[in-house]
Parts: C-alpha cells; sequence; structure tokens
C-alpha cells in the first residue's frame, strides 16, 4: 500500500477523523456536570459553606471547564445533597417558532430619564438591547426562561446605568467598552459552548454611565446581597491589616538581628 509520501503532490491526505458521536457525549457529560455543580455550590453557598470569593470561583472553573471530572472535583468537599443535585440552574424557554427560526429584529428597551425594570418569570429574548440615557434599568435573570444557545444583548449608557443580575447556572460573557465610565467585562463560558444551553453575550459602551453585572441566588434580595458584600470587603480589610501587622513584626525582627 503506498504511504503518504508517495501520494502525487495535491493530493488529499486521509486524516483520522473524530467522532462526532463522541464529542457529543462528551458534552453531555460536561453539561451534567456542571448543572450538578453550580446546584450543589449555590446550596453551599446559601448555607454559608462557601464565601462569595470561593463560590464565584468555582462556578466560574464549573462553567469555563469541559471536563466532567474536572467539574465534579469543584463539590468534592463539599456535604452531598440531593436537594441541590435536583434543582434545575437554568430554566428553558419552549421551542416555538420565533427561536426555532430566529429572531430578524432585537426586541429593544429605553430607559430615559427614568427608570425600567424585568423581573420574575419571563421570557428572554434571543436578541435585545437596552438603552439608559439619564435613566437606569435593572434587569433580573434569576427567573427568567432562556432560550438555547447564545443570548446577544447589546448596552447602551449613556449617563444612565444597567444593572444585570445573573443566575449562578447562565454563561456569560461581556465585552463592553466604557467613556468616562464603567462596563465590567468578565468571561464565564467554556470555549466550546453547548449549542443546547444559553449563553448571555453582552456587549456595548457606557459613556459617562456603568453596566454591571452580578451573580445572586434565586431569592436574595439587595439587602442579603449587600449584606455579603459588606462582610466580603471586612474580610479583605482584615486580611490586608493582618499582612500589614506581619510584615512590620517582620522587620522588626530582622532590625534585632543586625
Amino acid at each position: 500500500m503506498p504511504s503518504d509520501d508517495d501520494r502525487p503532490i495535491g493530493a488529499p491526505t486521509t486524516r483520522a477523523r473524530p467522532d462526532a458521536r463522541t464529542d457529543r457525549a462528551e458534552l453531555e457529560r460536561a453539561r451534567t456536570a456542571r448543572d450538578r455543580a453550580i446546584a450543589s455550590l449555590s446550596d453551599a453557598f446559601a448555607h454559608d459553606a462557601l464565601d462569595v470569593e470561593e463560590f464565584e470561583r468555582r462556578v466560574t472553573v464549573a462553567h469555563t471547564s469541559e471536563s466532567s471530572a474536572e467539574i465534579l472535583a469543584l463539590i468534592a468537599d463539599l456535604p452531598a445533597s440531593t436537594d441541590a443535585i435536583a434543582r434545575v440552574p437554568v430554566a428553558l424557554a419552549p421551542a416555538t417558532s420565533t427561536t426555532l427560526s430566529g429572531q430578524t429584529e432585537p426586541e429593544t428597551l429605553y430607559a430615559i430619564m427614568g427608570g425600567i425594570e424585568r423581573r420574575g418569570a419571563w421570557t428572554v429574548p434571543s436578541r435585545w438591547r437596552v438603552i439608559a440615557m439619564m435613566g437606569g434599568a435593572e434587569l433580573d435573570l434569576r427567573e427568567a426562561r432562556f432560550p438555547a444557545g447564545v443570548i446577544d444583548l447589546e448596552v447602551k449608557a449613556v449617563f444612565g446605568g444597567v444593572q444585570i443580575i445573573v443566575p449562578p447556572g447562565l454563561a456569560v460573557e461581556v465585552h463592553g467598552t466604557a467613556i468616562m465610565g464603567g462596563f465590567q467585562n468578565l468571561n464565564r463560558s467554556p470555549a466550546h459552548p453547548d449549542p443546547d444551553a444559553p449563553l448571555l453575550r453582552v456587549h456595548g459602551i457606557a459613556i459617562m454611565g456603568g453596566v454591571n453585572i452580578t451573580m445572586r441566588l434565586p431569592g436574595e434580595n439587595d439587602r442579603a446581597a449587600r449584606r455579603r458584600q459588606r462582610i466580603e470587603h471586612l474580610d479583605a480589610r482584615r486580611a490586608l491589616r493582618d499582612d500589614r501587622r506581619g510584615q512590620r513584626a517582620l522587620d522588626r525582627s530582622r532590625d534585632d538581628d543586625r
């Protein structure tokens, strides 16, 4: 049998093609492990077994990793909770003719010299935009239903602010530009997203305004979230103060040894 070196120049070379069924099976295993891990992490966070920083770190790893073993390792040190495992992190919207055929025009929300809110059980469109001019918009997605695949959200904040609250089970990808303002950029999505899982892709611009994306548990109100943030800030200050004390003690010890 002739080798590849004996083939005429320009002749196609036969290469082993990856088995699509194998790739699909691995994606399914990773998605199942991801749902289980995020549910368990949310349960542990709700019962104060994890602080907010560690919770967000593990959730980010769960979303970005494509290895089911690596994802399940995130909950190996947590107590088992069948209640947490049984919960579904993200609710999918039913497949309607709109979601199947594709949405041609994005749905637009305006907050001009005023404020708008979206919260509760509502269906998120696959393409939408939010424009806040001298106003504010709050989008609470924790109880929302999402279409499968990429959800494109364009945000424009001019002298205004947009706050987006996402559940732990939602993969998020943000690319924004800030001009004399703030646009929180984060990446919490796998390199090869599952086409059957929702992925919120946020992009846009903030001009003398702000776009903020926060992750909260379902049912966690603003007061509880602020309390957690305050505790996290105090813990960080204590850690910094302890580090400074340790450094001063080390400097004194070195001076005494001279």
